[in-house]
């Protein structure tokens, strides 16, 4: 009798799992940024001067139509430090086009991540993910990693660490998807 009250929730345990799972699974696969899938929406504010938040409200959703470049980085990357130069002509020479660059503060101290930028001249965007959500959501176990982002919304380019992003060929990447 209690072998058949086993075998009987094990099947119901099994039969639960066929049916509610890949459900559950395919929710969860919506919500994570992956090359070729649409991205994650993200809302985020942006900082102030002062490190705290402005009352711009940056939503990847509201920026359908435009390339869309996310790095997530540190100011106590290194790699990331070595990056930002790049970065920074990137942004400029994008000006007025339908590209829009942001930069999400990872597990780093916001008065030096905002301190850094100012420091150092830097003009993008700096958000800040008060509850790593978005960290999670597009599966960033480091920094830098840098996620471009099509004109639909999906995600063309996951790049873990460091680039010279004002190269003829990373601006040759983006010039393609704006196209």
């Amino acid at each position: 009798m209690k072998k058949i009250i086993i075998i009987s929730m094990l099947i119901i345990a099994g039969l639960a799992l066929f049916f509610f799972m890949p459900k559950e699974l395919e929710r969860a696969h919506r919500a994570m940024a992956a090359v070729g899938i649409k991205a994650p929406d993200l809302e985020l504010p942006e900082l102030d001067a002062t490190g705290k938040g402005s009352s711009m409200i940056w939503r990847l959703s509201e920026l359908k139509g435009k390339v869309v470049f996310i790095n997530f980085w540190a100011s106590w990357c290194d790699e990331c430090k070595k990056e930002k130069p790049a970065m920074q002509r990137l942004y400029e020479k994008m000006q007025g086009r339908p590209f829009q660059m942001l930069t999400i503060i990872y597990r780093d101290d916001v008065k030096k991540a905002v301190d850094y930028m100012k420091i150092n001249g830097y003009t993008m965007p700096v958000l800040l993910d008060y509850d790593m959500k978005i960290a999670k959501n597009y599966w960033v176990r480091g920094v830098p990693e840098t996620f471009i982002i099509d004109r639909e919304g999906i995600v063309r380019e996951k790049i873990i660490g460091r680039r010279p992003w004002d190269s003829p060929e990373a601006i040759d990447l983006i010039e393609k998807l704006l196209q």
